[in-house]
C-alpha cells in the first residue's frame, strides 16, 4: 500500500472514531439531561405528595371506622347490661303490689302472737307454735322474694327514708329525733322500700318541754 493510500485509510478511522465519540457524548447528554431535567423531578415529587396524601386519608378512614365499631361494641354492652337489670328488676319488682297485700298478714300473725304471750297456758301452747311456724315460712317466703325486714330498736336515729312517724313524745332517755318505741316493723324489696317503719319519735326531755311552754 502507497503512503497515500494510508494516510487515506488513516483519516477515514480517525473520522469514524470522531463520529463514534460524538453519538456517545450524544447519549450521555440525553441521559444527564433526563437527569437533570426539572419538569421530571418535578413530577416524580407530585407523585410523592400524591401517594403520601392517599395514605393520610386512608389511616383517618381506619380510624374513623376503628372509632365506630368501638361506640358501637360499647353501646351493644350497655344495652345488654340494661336488658339483663329490667329483666333482674322485673323478676323482684313485679311482685310489689301482691306483696304489700301480704304484709296485712303477716301484722295479722303478729299481733296474734303479741296477744297470745297475755294468755299464756298449756292449752294455748299448740296454737302459739303454730302461729310461730306459719309466721316463720311466711318470713322464708319473703326472703325467696328479696323482701327483708326493717324493725328498728328503740333509740336508733330516725331515717325519713326508711321511718314514718306517727307520733311524738317526751322522752327523758331517749335523744330527741331518736326512735322511742316501733309501732310496725318495714319492709324493703331488693333496693326498694316496700312499707316504712311505723315508729314513735322521741320529742326532748320532758324538763325542755317544760322550759319552752314557761
Amino acid at each position: 500500500m502507497s503512503n497515500t493510500e494510508e494516510k487515506i485509510d488513516e483519516t477515514d478511522k480517525n473520522s469514524e472514531k470522531v463520529v463514534v465519540e460524538d453519538k456517545n457524548d450524544t447519549c450521555l447528554q440525553d441521559e444527564s439531561d433526563k437527569e437533570t431535567d426539572p419538569d421530571l423531578q418535578k413530577d416524580g415529587q407530585v407523585t410523592d405528595d400524591s401517594n403520601e396524601i392517599k395514605l393520610e386519608e386512608l389511616l383517618k378512614e381506619r380510624d374513623e371506622l376503628k372509632d365506630k365499631l368501638m361506640r358501637s361494641l360499647a353501646e351493644s354492652e350497655n344495652i345488654r347490661k340494661r336488658s339483663l337489670k329490667d329483666r333482674q328488676d322485673a323478676e323482684i319488682y313485679a311482685v310489689s303490689k301482691m306483696s304489700r297485700d301480704i304484709l296485712s298478714v303477716y301484722d295479722n300473725l303478729q299481733r296474734a302472737l303479741d296477744l297470745a304471750e297475755d294468755i299464756l297456758d298449756e292449752k294455748s301452747l299448740p296454737m302459739i307454735e303454730g302461729l310461730e311456724l306459719t309466721k316463720k315460712d311466711l318470713l322464708e317466703i319473703f326472703k325467696r322474694n328479696k323482701i327483708e325486714k326493717i324493725e328498728p330498736v328503740s333509740g336508733n336515729k330516725f331515717d325519713p327514708k326508711l321511718h314514718q312517724a306517727m307520733m311524738e313524745a317526751p322522752s327523758d332517755e331517749i335523744e330527741k329525733g331518736h326512735i322511742i318505741g316501733v309501732l310496725t316493723v318495714g319492709f324493703m324489696i331488693g333496693d326498694r322500700l316496700l312499707r316504712a317503719s311505723n315508729v314513735t319519735v322521741s320529742s326532748g326531755q320532758r324538763e325542755e318541754m317544760v322550759d319552752k311552754t314557761n
